[in-house]
């Protein structure tokens, strides 16, 4: 028995070199654009494949599209290349493309519209194989509200005139009741749902007796309750700046608008020096009287080490503090009286002051 096992072995071992021998080749590697449709999974040596470009795309190329299974399992080289085909971008999109002109097959545009506004046309469009859009681009139209109710003691003040039956998305109106009532709200408009504002209620409103402000004063005006509407003036003392609007009136809420801010002047906090102040040079002992009015600016001088120069920071009054540049360095007796001339104010100044730094504020 043991040589007719030997043989049975020689002749499994012979039939699975035989078999395994043969050389194939797979599916040939692709790049993007090349028709798969008619490929195979495996091909014999000697077969050979003709690639073309896919539906949608161009073949950037003249060179051979041929190729050929090779004994060694591998392909003959192929350079043909696929270029998809381009779509025109629309005009009234192009200005949203960041300059391009065109999108490549396949492309997808998605469409929405504004609150307010309802579609008219395809939400997508596709660019598709032959160079065209699968839907032109939709339009967005705008909502329309059926004419506001006025209140029931008043009436409607239109931003725009209005015709027909209907309003737009967006137009808005106010709503005034007969005096001396108030409205519950002042503004309407039509809203992005379709539905216009509800009317408000018409009541009677009063504000309290108004309060002064500090630093400051009411002008003309009686000390009694207000009634919607009504107005009243505020001043402020010498050399007080006021900040926010002179005049506050009665709110439909019963409170009075936001009252105006009295802002302090500001005192040069240096003994001395120069300073450039109302387009002038002043040593700061001619300051008289030594005051800044909020919101005034004022420039101290500074040394430049390096370049032996002097260059000019400015800074600004806020409501009483007046920051000094943190580069300033205010002289001595000495080098004040005896040599001015040495001061950054008086020698050469800077071509360009040197960038911000910690030290160096502005």
């Amino acid at each position: 028995m043991a040589p007719t096992l030997v043989w049975l072995l020689l002749c499994q071992l012979t039939l699975y070199t035989t078999v395994t021998s043969k050389k194939v080749c797979s599916r040939p590697p692709l790049t993007d654009g090349i028709d798969e449709s008619t490929l195979k999974r495996v091909y014999e040596v000697g077969e050979e494949v003709t690639l073309t470009c896919g539906q949608g795309y161009l073949a950037s190329t003249a060179a051979s599209q041929r190729i050929a299974c090779t004994g060694t399992g591998e392909w003959t080289q192929s350079n043909l290349a696929c270029s998809p085909r381009m779509c025109p971008i629309p005009k009234p999109l192009q200005p949203l493309a960041r300059g391009r002109t065109e999108a490549p097959f396949k492309t997808v545009l998605n469409f929405s519209c504004d609150d307010g506004y309802v579609m008219q046309g395809a939400n997508e469009s596709r660019c598709l194989h032959d160079g065209t859009w699968s839907n032109p681009p939709p339009l967005c139209k705008a909502v329309n509200c059926p004419l506001p109710k006025p209140p029931g003691d008043g009436r409607i003040v239109h931003n725009k005139p209005v015709t027909g039956t209907t309003t737009m998305y967006g137009q808005s109106w106010t709503y005034e009741c007969n005096p001396p009532k108030a409205p519950s709200y002042e503004k309407g408009a039509c809203m992005a749902d379709g539905r216009a504002t509800e009317p408000p209620v018409c009541r009677d409103v009063s504000c309290s007796i108004p309060s002064g402000i500090p630093n400051g004063f009411i002008t003309f005006a009686v000390m009694r309750q207000h009634r919607y509407k009504e107005t009243v003036k505020y001043g402020c003392n010498d050399h007080y700046v006021l900040d926010g609007d002179a005049e506050i009136h009665c709110q439909n809420t019963g409170n009075w608008s936001s009252k105006p801010v009295c802002r302090a002047p500001c005192k040069v906090g240096i003994k001395r020096g120069r300073i450039f102040y109302n387009a002038s040079k002043l040593w700061i002992g001619d300051l008289k009287p030594n005051r800044i009015l909020h919101g005034e600016h004022v420039a101290f001088y500074c040394l430049n080490k390096a370049d032996r120069c002097g260059y000019p920071v400015a800074t600004t009054c806020n409501d009483g503090i007046l920051p000094i540049p943190e580069c300033f360095q205010e002289p001595g007796k000495v080098e004040y009286n005896l040599r001015p001339k040495t001061l950054p104010s008086e020698i050469t100044m800077c071509a360009a002051s040197p960038p911000a730094s910690p030290t160096n504020s502005t």
